[in-house]
């Protein structure tokens, strides 16, 4: 098939909307199908507010019409709802043509945390760009019913992966040099992250930081004890999970958490909160511990031994995350 894979997340962003995309489109191509991607990089861009890192497309419509017209795709998928996605989905309005989406990111609840508008507006909106596609994919059955009970049409199911190559047990010695145990938190530091929540923790040895964003200033003068590395990528990244003793992950708000497999892959327990994200991850399997209170989340953590969390993540595939989408968005090619 020739496919169009639509997003305002891409390189180089750094989050796990963008990885998912990213390792897709290379499962799609070594299916040998041709699938081209319409991103931000393609367009003038204008910072996102409160996310300056983020780039987003201006007056995309026009170039978007073209780049359509030009690809003549079988199949178009609409992984965002900015303005790239918002300009794919008129120029599909417009002609006729089906289209589906993906739902990624509770973008109501983030606005929510940033301007105090009511997260039901947020919905409202996401609810009228998603309605029009012949299919709307999620990650998990909890999110596919919290969508059905706020009056989504009714999602599909599409899954992740995790590259097990990369991410996997290893020496400890990238973080021999701090106070063990170690309990590490990846992903961006961000309001919407509740780092608070993990940072705050009266937890024994020392606490780990690895990512960026507008937080991180802030959080750092906040917790000076804790130990903020910054963004670290591939196999560097991969030494940093390896090196820890626990993944505490305090979002209340992520779709899914791609960093929950990495981790779980590098051998890592999981401390989390029993909230949508984590529950669907771990799935009632005793690789992590899921409780109101963090903390004891995290310590019981501990006991975990990683062989039982390495062998759970095999289980994930992003071959088999190619092929599901491939599926999902063949039937309208």
């Amino acid at each position: 098939m020739r496919i169009v894979l639509v997003t305002d997340a891409w390189m180089p962003q750094i989050n796990g909307v963008v990885r998912t995309l990213s390792r897709v489109v290379e499962g799609v191509e070594a299916l040998g199908h041709d699938i081209r991607v319409i991103a931000p990089h393609r367009f003038r861009t204008v910072p996102c507010p409160t996310y300056p890192e983020i780039r987003l497309a201006t007056w995309p419509f026009g170039g978007v019409t073209g780049m359509l017209d030009q690809i003549a795709p079988q199949a178009i998928h609409i992984a965002t709802e900015g303005p790239l996605g918002l300009a794919a989905r008129r120029y599909c309005r417009k002609h006729g043509l089906p289209f589906t989406t993906s739902f990624h990111t509770r973008f109501p609840e983030y606005v929510t945390a940033r301007t105090r508008l009511p997260v039901s507006w947020g919905y409202a909106m996401q609810r009228r760009f998603h309605a029009p596609a012949e299919r709307i994919m999620v990650t998990t059955p909890t999110l596919q019913q919290e969508m059905i009970e706020r009056r989504f049409p009714p999602p599909v199911l599409w899954s992740r992966g995790v590259d097990t190559e990369m991410f996997r047990p290893g020496p400890k010695d990238a973080l021999d040099h701090l106070e063990r145990p170690i309990f590490t938190y990846v992903g961006r530091v961000a309001v919407e992250k509740n780092l608070d929540a993990f940072l705050a923790l009266d937890l024994p040895g020392t606490k780990v930081v690895i990512g960026d964003g507008p937080m991180r200033q802030t959080l750092q003068a906040r917790y000076p004890d804790a130990v903020f590395l910054g963004a670290k990528f591939g196999e560097e990244l991969a030494r940093y999970y390896a090196a820890s003793d626990v993944f505490v992950f305090p979002s209340t708000t992520d779709t899914f958490g791609l960093v929950l497999l990495e981790a779980l892959a590098s051998g890592l327990p999981v401390a989390a909160y029993p909230v949508p994200g984590p529950k669907d991850v771990l799935n009632g399997n005793p690789v992590g511990v899921l409780h109101d209170d963090l903390k004891t989340a995290a310590e019981s953590a501990l006991e975990i031994p990683g062989e039982r969390c390495r062998d759970y993540a095999l289980r994930f595939s992003w071959t088999n995350c190619a092929q599901e989408f491939v599926d999902l968005v063949e039937p309208f090619a």
